[in-house]
C-alpha cells in the first residue's frame, strides 16, 4: 500500500484536517517528540494549535499530510521567511510520523515532497532543526542536508528535560535538475510535487497496527525541538 501525500495550501483545507492532525501531534508528543510542546498535551489542545495556523496556510505556510489508506500517518510543513531580504529561504517545520508508521519511508517521502515544492517555488535555501542524536539526523544527512551547528540545552522535551538541537541547511544549488543531489553531495530521495501520491519505501509495507481506524493516526517518529521548528519522522 502506497503513501498518499496531499498538499494543504488554504485556510479551509487546514481547518478541515485540524482534528486529525491534532490526534497525530498529540500522539507524537506523547511518544517523546521534542517539537515545541510539553506534557500533558492532549488532542483537543493540539487540534486548536493547528486551527490557529490556518490563517497563514497559503500565505507563507504550506502543509502536507501523508495517509496510508484512510489513515493519517504523517505531516510536514514549509514556512517561507517573511523578511524582505529573506524571501529566498524557507524552513521545513513539524515533520512528524506517527510511531506505528515508522520504517515505511513516510518521513523521507514527506521531506522530499516539501523540498521539491520549495525548489519549484523559487526557494534557494532550506533550513531545519532537530533534537541532537535523534533518528532524524540520519534521515537528513542521507537526504543531502548539511549540519552546520549544535546548541546544547536548546529546548525541553515533553518531560521537561533540556536537550541539544542540531541545525541543518540544504541549498537549491546542491540539487540536480532531476531532483537528486549533484555529484559529490551524497544520495537523496526524489519526491513528487505537492498533492501527488508518493510510494514511501520500496517494499510493500506490512499490516498496520491493530485497532487503528479512520480518523486515528497510525502509530511513526519524532524529534525537532522548536515550536516553529521541525519534528522528525523515521
Amino acid at each position: 500500500m502506497s503513501t498518499e501525500i496531499t498538499r494543504l495550501d488554504t485556510p479551509e483545507g487546514l481547518l478541515a484536517h485540524a482534528r486529525e492532525l491534532g490526534v497525530l501531534l498529540a500522539d507524537v508528543v506523547a511518544d517523546g517528540a521534542s517539537i515545541g510542546f510539553v506534557a500533558p498535551f492532549g488532542a483537543e489542545e493540539a487540534a486548536a494549535w493547528w486551527a490557529a495556523r490556518a490563517p497563514a496556510c497559503g500565505d507563507g505556510l504550506t502543509v502536507w499530510t501523508a495517509r496510508v489508506g484512510r489513515l493519517l500517518v504523517g505531516t510536514a510543513g514549509l514556512v517561507r521567511a517573511p523578511q524582505a531580504n529573506g524571501r529566498h529561504r524557507a524552513e521545513v517545520v513539524k515533520l512528524m510520523v506517527h510511531p506505528g508508521a515508522r520504517g515505511r519511508g513516510v518521513a523521507a517521502a514527506l521531506l522530499a515532497t516539501a523540498e521539491q515544492a520549495a525548489w519549484e517555488s523559487g526557494v534557494k535555501l532550506l533550513l531545519l532543526d532537530t533534537e541532537t542524536g535523534s533518528a532524524a539526523e540520519h534521515l537528513y544527512r542521507s537526504a543531502g542536508w548539511t549540519k552546520f551547528g549544535e546548541v546544547p540545552d536548546y529546548a525541553a522535551d515533553p518531560a521537561g528535560t533540556l536537550r541539544a538541537s542540531s541545525f541543518f541547511h540544504k541549498s537549491a544549488e546542491s540539487v540536480a535538475p532531476s531532483g537528486g543531489l549533484r555529484r559529490g553531495a551524497g544520495a537523496a530521495r526524489p519526491g513528487g510535487p505537492g498533492g501527488a501520491s508518493v510510494a514511501a519505501g520500496g517494499a510493500e509495507p506490512g499490516p498496520l497496527p491493530p485497532g487503528a481506524g479512520p480518523g486515528r493516526s497510525v502509530p511513526g517518529a519524532a524529534g525537532g525541538p522548536r515550536d516553529g521548528g521541525e519534528a522528525l519522522g523515521a
